[in-house]
C-alpha cells in the first residue's frame, strides 16, 4: 500500500513538472556531449610511421596505450602539439602527455571562462570545450598512486563554471581537495566533470537521459585508468552523479561505489547494479534530497533510496552533515568514512 501511495505521489509530481513548469524546464534541457573530441578527423589523417593512429570513436583505451607505447618521445610530443584536444581526451594515453595536451587545448580556445585551467601546476586529465565544457582534474600523483578516487558530481557542474567561487568543500574540485587532504599522499583524487550535467530543476534532473550518456563516458574513463596502470578506483558519486554511477556500475572495475545525497541509482537493490564493487550510501539529516520520492514512474524518478535497508548498501554515518553539499566538510563523520574507504582501511 505504501509503495502504491508513493507511486501516486511521483505521478502527481510528474504531472506538475510536465504541465506546470514545461516552459522553463524545456528551456533548461541539455544536449548531451558525446562522441570523439573536436579534431578527430584531422587526427585520423595524421601520418605516423608504421602504424595507423587509433580511432578516438572506437579504439579501446588499451589499444590507445599500445599505440603510444610504440612511439618515441619526439613523435609523442609532436602529436600533442598538433592534436592537443584529441590527445588530451584519449583514454589510455600517457598521463603526462594528457596534462600537456590539455594545457595547450585550453590556451587554444582563447576563452576567459576556461583560462584558469591552464594555470601552472594544474593537472587537467580531460578537457572538452563543447557546450558548457567538460573537465577532469587530478589532485596528487596519479602516475605513482597506490589508490585512486574519482568524484562524480551532480547537476549544474561543467568546465565553464568549474573554477567559479563556491562554498568551501563543495563542487567537484572542492570535494576532491577535501578528500585529498584527508588521505595519505599515496592516494590520488580525480574531480571528474566528464559528462553533460542537468541545469536547474527541470525534466533533465527527473529522468535518466543525461545519466545514461554520462555512464558510458565514466565507464570508458575508468577503463582508461586501468590501461595506464592506475589502481582500480573508488567512485564517490554525489546527487545526480549517483544516477550516473548506478548505470555505469556493471561496466567499471571500481572497488567501491559511494553515493551521497542520492535521488536513486536506477535500481531497487544493490544486486540490480550487477557489480562486484562494495556499495556505500550516505544521507544527511537536513539534505533536501530526502523530499524526492524514490520510485520510477513514466520515465521519471531514479528508483529506491540507496540508504534504505531494503536497498542493501553499506551505510555511512552522516548525522553531522549540513544540507545537500556538506558531506566533505572537514571534521564530519562522512569525510572520515570517505577517507577510510578511499584508502581501503575498512576493507
Amino acid at each position: 500500500m505504501r509503495r502504491f501511495a508513493r507511486t501516486l505521489v511521483t505521478a502527481a509530481l510528474a504531472v506538475a513538472v510536465v504541465t506546470g513548469t514545461a516552459g522553463w524546464a524545456s528551456a533548461d534541457t541539455q544536449t548531451a556531449v558525446t562522441g570523439p573530441p573536436p579534431g578527430a578527423a584531422s587526427w585520423l589523417a595524421a601520418a605516423v610511421p608504421g602504424q595507423p593512429v587509433p580511432d578516438p570513436a572506437g579504439a579501446s583505451p588499451r589499444e590507445v596505450a599500445r599505440f603510444f607505447a610504440g612511439l618515441d618521445g619526439a613523435w609523442q610530443q609532436g602529436l600533442v602539439r598538433s592534436h592537443p584536444l584529441v590527445v588530451g581526451n584519449l583514454d589510455g594515453a600517457p598521463i603526462p602527455l594528457r596534462y600537456e595536451a590539455n594545457r595547450l587545448a585550453v590556451l587554444a580556445t582563447g576563452e576567459a571562462r576556461f583560462a584558469s585551467l591552464a594555470a601552472p601546476g594544474r593537472q587537467i586529465l580531460a578537457f572538452d570545450p563543447r557546450g558548457r565544457g567538460q573537465v577532469a582534474e587530478v589532485f596528487g600523483d596519479l602516475g605513482r598512486a597506490s589508490r585512486v578516487s574519482v568524484i562524480v558530481p551532480g547537476s549544474d557542474n561543467d568546465a565553464a563554471g568549474y573554477d567559479r567561487g563556491r562554498a568551501p568543500y563543495t563542487g567537484p574540485a572542492g570535494m576532491a581537495r577535501a578528500l585529498r587532504s584527508a588521505v595519505p599522499d599515496a592516494t590520488a583524487v580525480i574531480a571528474w566533470t566528464g559528462y553533460t550535467t542537468p541545469v536547474g530543476v527541470g525534466l533533465d534532473v527527473a529522468n535518466g537521459r543525461l545519466a545514461r550518456a554520462g555512464a558510458g563516458r565514466l565507464a570508458r574513463f575508468t577503463e582508461g585508468l586501468d590501461a595506464v596502470g592506475a589502481p582500480d578506483p573508488v567512485l564517490f558519486c554525489h546527487s545526480y552523479g549517483s544516477v550516473v554511477c548506478g548505470l555505469a556500475a556493471r561496466h567499471t572495475d571500481a572497488t567501491d561505489i559511494v553515493v551521497f545525497g542520492s535521488p536513486g541509482m536506477q535500481a531497487d537493490t544493490v544486486r540490480e547494479l550487477h557489480t562486484s564493487a562494495r556499495v556505500w550510501a550516505a544521507r544527511g539529516p537536513r539534505d533536501w534530497i530526502s523530499n524526492v520520492p524514490n520510485v520510477e514512474f513514466a520515465g521519471l524518478g531514479h528508483g529506491a533510496d540507496p540508504t534504505s535497508a531494503a536497498f542493501g548498501a553499506r551505510r555511512i554515518p552522516a548525522a553531522d552533515v549540513a544540507g545537500h553539499t556538506g558531506y566533505f566538510t572537514p571534521g564530519t563523520q562522512s569525510l572520515k568514512a570517505f577517507a577510510a574507504i578511499a584508502t581501503g582501511e575498512n576493507r
